[in-house]
């Protein structure tokens, strides 16, 4: 099903009282919470890991509520969105997203990453994340300018309106710099953490060359562009400008992206954040191919455009503004022209510090978070319920938990946390589970019930929160 048809506006069971986030901490459910998580016989995967991992944080995180949020959050994409097998002798893992059967490449690495940390002691599970990589190898060898794929390589796709080329197997052709990524990132810290290098065969290789030769067309130093985009819709961010092409960029080293993680349409398309993100993976996929093929050309061509773009981002990126300073645009054209927001998915500015992208101390990274955390942009809400960053995708005053748990993760302050982890534990509308969106007013009132990626993210969160400062979830 589409992404745009899961809308529910009611919640699955119990009540939520409004409540200002300055008296956030008081919680507002009641003290009985139900059995939610999925049954144990139903269960699409489980590991021993993750489950001494939940017993661990309910021992010893006295807060009820939170230890019955991270049972249900943290193994929600094992329990309902993996499907492990054994294609010619080599681990198969189709990660749908939640509510909507077709594995975005995107989603589908954000979802088991924070299963990372455990991957060294439980060997069922790290075959399932290589299997998720060996996944999506095929699936960037099949359309490196598809974000989402089927299971059956012969399914033909139910956008029937797109007016691209799509091919079968394809859920959707939205190009984003983003999807591209993600998979990178994975396999690197899969890598990285295992030392396994079954998945990096001759077809990884291969969907290596054919990401740099996505990016490097996409620079569109020529002036043309292969890739072209539209719907028929009435959703203006579900399509793309003259002919599909999108508004004319200046090539000044920048990579274009056709659409947003959100899967909303780039306005200027140089993507700020997702050229960031490049920057980073470029680098990555160099540092894995020097030492898993020896291809030094190769690993030459990776570092060169991540050296280019790193320098595009700090002649053109940055803009001047009144009250804060120095900050970087969510998107420019290379003419000039800037869009100065920051969007709830990942990656975002907000989250460049998670993406390793950039540090913490960045002076110009810490202006733009505290313009991207305010009502300066348009896109952040602050309501009776809490206050967090949106996006187009669903509409304003929606708030986005991802948002919330993202400005967490990237926070110093023990205050801070303190008051995310407070804001997430009262917005769930008595489901135990993350949403997509929530209204900043009313809870009750949100988007998609089942979706993986905000449930495990938020997972990792309460997770990395306990590791490091426990005292916070007191």
């Amino acid at each position: 099903m589409q992404r745009r048809k899961f809308i529910q506006n009611t919640a699955l069971f119990g009540s939520l009282a409004m409540v200002a986030p300055t008296n956030i901490m008081a919680s507002t459910l009641s003290r009985e919470f139900p059995v939610v998580r999925v049954p144990k016989e139903k269960r699409h995967f489980e590991s021993k890991f993750i489950e001494d991992a939940i017993k661990e944080f309910k021992k010893n995180v006295k807060d009820e509520e939170l230890s019955w949020l991270f049972n249900n959050c943290f193994p929600n994409t094992l329990d309902t969105t993996v499907t492990f097998s054994k294609k010619n002798g080599k681990p198969h893992t189709y990660v749908i997203t939640g509510d909507i059967d077709a594995m975005w490449l995107r989603d589908s690495s954000a979802q088991v990453w924070p299963y990372m940390a455990f991957v060294d002691k439980d060997k069922d599970l790290k075959d399932l994340i290589a299997g998720v990589i060996n996944t999506q190898t095929q699936y960037i060898l099949k359309d490196p300018y598809a974000n989402a794929f089927y299971n059956d390589p012969n399914k033909k796709g139910e956008w029937t309106t797109d007016h691209t080329d799509m091919l079968p197997g394809v859920h959707e052709r939205k190009y984003e710099i983003d999807s591209l990524c993600y998979p990178i990132r994975l396999a690197y810290n899969y890598w990285k953490t295992t030392g396994d290098t079954a998945p990096f065969d001759a077809d990884w290789q291969k969907s290596i060359r054919a990401i740099l030769k996505v990016f490097k067309d996409q620079q569109e130093k020529d002036g043309t562009n292969p890739y072209h985009f539209q719907r028929t819709t009435p959703f203006g961010t579900d399509t793309r400008d003259l002919k599909g092409y999108g508004y004319p960029v200046k090539p000044v080293g920048l990579i274009c992206s056709a659409f947003r993680p959100s899967d909303d349409s780039t306005v200027f398309s140089f993507l700020v954040p997702s050229n960031f993100f490049a920057v980073v993976s470029l680098n990555q996929a160099a540092e894995m191919i020097d030492a898993l093929v020896g291809d030094a050309a190769l690993s030459k061509e990776l570092r060169a455009l991540s050296a280019e773009v790193k320098q595009a981002l700090q002649d053109h990126a940055i803009v001047n503004h009144p009250k804060y300073g120095n900050i970087y645009a969510f998107e420019v054209d290379g003419y000039g022209n800037h869009l100065l927001m920051d969007d709830a998915n990942v990656p975002s500015l907000l989250s460049l510090p998670y993406l390793d992208a950039i540090d913490k101390d960045d002076w110009v990274y810490k202006n733009t978070r505290e313009f991207v955390l305010s009502l300066d942009n348009p896109f952040f809400y602050k309501g009776k319920a809490a206050e967090g960053i949106g996006g187009p995708h669903v509409g304003v005053d929606m708030i986005w938990p991802m948002a919330i748990t993202m400005q967490g993760l990237t926070s110093n302050s023990p205050a801070e946390i303190k008051k995310c982890i407070a804001m997430l534990k009262a917005t769930h509308a008595g489901t135990g589970f993350m949403h997509e969106t929530f209204h900043k007013d009313n809870p009750k009132n949100f988007t998609r019930s089942w979706f993986a990626w905000a449930n495990t993210l938020f997972g990792e969160f309460l997770w990395k929160t306990y590791k490091e400062s426990p005292e916070l979830l007191s």
